[in-house]
């Protein structure tokens, strides 16, 4: 009996340029056996936001692939609007000589 491997699906990467800073976004499947998708918001190196979202609810349907990469687009997407949105300005920008 042969089992077929399933890899973990590529993920995605973008570095973005915000207030004149350089951000990378990455978002990855942690696998069938860790099945949850994991995005990192950095800045330099230093991880400014982590979310992680379980997908077991997909292994069950026979394109679960397909769909699963519809999620990991999307929060991908959210992560990318945060930024913009200025959710993670007050951990990136320096302190005035005022404050």
């Amino acid at each position: 009996m042969t089992t077929a491997r399933v890899r973990m699906l590529s993920g995605f990467n973008h570095n973005l340029k915000y207030k004149g800073k350089i951000f990378h976004i990455q978002t990855e499947d942690g696998g069938k056996d860790n099945p949850q998708i994991i995005t990192h918001a950095f800045l330099g190196g230093v991880i400014l936001d982590t979310v992680r979202r379980a997908y077991e609810d997909l292994l069950e349907s026979a394109d679960w692939q397909e769909a699963l990469r519809g999620r990991m687009k999307a929060q991908h997407l959210e992560e990318i609007r945060k930024l913009f949105s200025g959710a993670f300005d007050s951990q990136t920008e320096t302190p005035s000589e005022d404050d």
